[in-house]
């Protein structure tokens, strides 16, 4: 889009294709109109107090960053809460003295900015490749910000929940308050099934009655769809909006988000608190336009809580030595300590597949399970070993089945397998979290492969025993030589049991 400049504000040139706008307009207007990448300075309208807003557009805008073709309302309406100073006008991509950057997603990298040619200004658009996942951002495409008053809401007691939290929880939950009150960082160290999301309740429920604007980050859809109606349950006169790629609440003002990390690109000044679940999972943990997108998207005063059962070395380490504000749970709520992996060699694993031949403790293992009915996860470190491996398999049971990110039937397979008509899956690292299956073992063929990091390893040994019901069961890690990871992953889940024996809150030694 081009601009035409005035003295006090941008023009869209499009307005002025419209003979009604023209005759009313009180803009003096000289020179050719230009992409906004090529105005220098931007007017700031000063705030028109007894302007009538639109309330909707209020709603829409308010903590978001939106290209202006996002934006369903009427360029004219847009337009004159400009002048008004109600909203703002930004370049999509801008330059200073380091050189390039887009301004939705923070990106510098040289080789992640595109040309082409744009048939919107005519010329040559730069446009950055990063964030192009959700609407391409070029050098004459305007973003649009709300500058006015936020909306206005509270919602005493609003928390409808009749359950009760462990001491050990109670005590998380608390800590939670606090920093929302303080609006300080604060990290949730907390092991695999000690009941996180039930730990957010007390906390959410102070910033609403506040009137805090939250969201809660994560980096995966699935949990997004899971935690969205959990939460609207426990919080149900409060508007919940379930954001990720192609959700129907795209538009829709709430004080209680749940989002996909992705989606807080759109985002700016918005949260009072900034939640972000599974801090250390893929794609967040390894994506520095994703950190800056959460950075962005919270307010400068506000409060930051990270939740996650396998926080980094680093991470760990600053908890450890009290560096870093945290809060550690060692326990699960129901009191019974974490299954702790066996390591178990097993040869040359990869060459054994690779004939065709599945290494005997593995083959074992397996029958054993199918002899006591007992159902059970197998990782392997890759699609291509794993699917290679399946007919060998299927000598022992026609049923197994194995899944992977790619496989257009994962949802299906992965309910099979809760409703128990799969004996034994074998999948790769996607479903090391986000599946509770109540009594079920674990496999790790290849438990040394590199794909298998510490946090891996712990989140994969948290399937097991997460029920009350059946709170013990098996972890194999099968390899062909100890590595760091597991070793470390191992002494991470001894530890938690450790600390929670000494702090009273599992009932028995393991």
């Amino acid at each position: 889009m081009r601009f035409f400049e005035s003295e006090d504000v941008l023009v869209p040139e499009r307005l002025f294709r419209k003979g009604e706008f023209f005759a009313k307009s009180k803009y003096e207007i000289s020179g050719q109109a230009k992409r906004i990448f090529a105005v220098e300075k931007i007017p700031a309208q000063s705030l028109d107090q007894d302007f009538p807003y639109n309330r909707d557009l209020q709603r829409l805008l308010s903590g978001r960053v939106l290209l202006l073709e996002e934006v369903p309302f009427p360029l004219e309406s847009i337009h004159e809460h400009v002048e008004h100073g109600y909203i703002r006008y930004e370049k999509g991509i801008d330059v200073d003295r380091d050189g390039m950057y887009c301004r939705r997603c923070q990106n510098r990298e040289v080789h992640l900015f595109g040309r082409f040619h744009c048939a919107r200004c005519g010329e040559e658009c730069v446009y950055c490749r990063r964030c192009i996942m959700m609407g391409r951002v070029s050098q004459c495409s305007p973003l649009v910000r709300w500058t006015g008053p936020e909306p206005v809401f509270s919602y005493p007691d609003a928390l409808r929940w009749e359950g009760q939290l462990s001491i050990a929880q109670g005590e998380a939950a608390r800590r939670i308050v606090e920093a929302i009150e303080k609006k300080t960082d604060l990290l949730i160290w907390a092991v695999c099934g000690a009941g996180k999301t039930e730990m957010l309740f007390p906390g959410i429920a102070c910033a609403l009655q506040a009137g805090l604007r939250l969201a809660i980050a994560t980096p995966r859809t699935d949990v997004v769809l899971e935690l969205a109606p959990r939460l609207q349950q426990v919080f149900p006169d409060v508007p919940v909006a379930a954001l990720y790629a192609g959700s129907g609440d795209r538009y829709k003002f709430s004080p209680l988000t749940i989002t996909t990390t992705h989606q807080l690109l759109r985002f700016h000044d918005a949260f009072d608190v900034m939640i972000i679940d599974e801090v250390d999972a893929f794609p967040y943990a390894a994506d520095e336009m994703l950190q800056k997108a959460a950075e962005k998207a919270r307010k400068r005063n506000s409060a930051l809580i990270f939740l996650t059962a396998t926080p980094e070395e680093t991470w760990q380490r600053e908890c450890l030595t009290g560096k870093r504000n945290c809060y550690i749970l060692p326990a699960r709520f129901h009191q019974h300590p974490l299954p702790i992996p066996r390591f178990i060699w097993c040869g040359n694993w990869r060459k054994a597949l690779t004939k065709k031949r599945i290494p005997l403790p593995v083959r074992t293992w397996v029958q054993e399970r199918l002899a006591i009915e007992k159902q059970a996860l197998i990782f392997f470190p890759d699609v291509e070993l794993m699917e290679r491996t399946l007919p060998l398999f299927h000598e022992f049971h026609p049923d197994i089945a194995s899944v992977h990110a790619e496989d257009p039937e994962r949802k299906e397979k992965v309910q099979a397998m809760r409703e128990g008509r799969i004996p034994i899956l074998l999948t790769t690292t996607i479903l090391e979290r986000g599946v509770t299956i109540p009594n079920i073992d674990v496999a790790v063929v290849g438990a040394e492969d590199e794909t298998f990091t510490e946090s891996a390893l712990v989140q994969i040994a948290g399937r097991v025993g997460r029920s009350p019901a059946y709170p013990t069961g098996d972890i194999a890690f099968f390899h062909y030589g100890k590595s760091r990871a597991m070793v470390r992953a191992k002494e991470q889940l001894r530890r938690m049991n450790e600390e929670a024996l000494r702090r009273g809150l599992i009932d028995y030694d393991w």
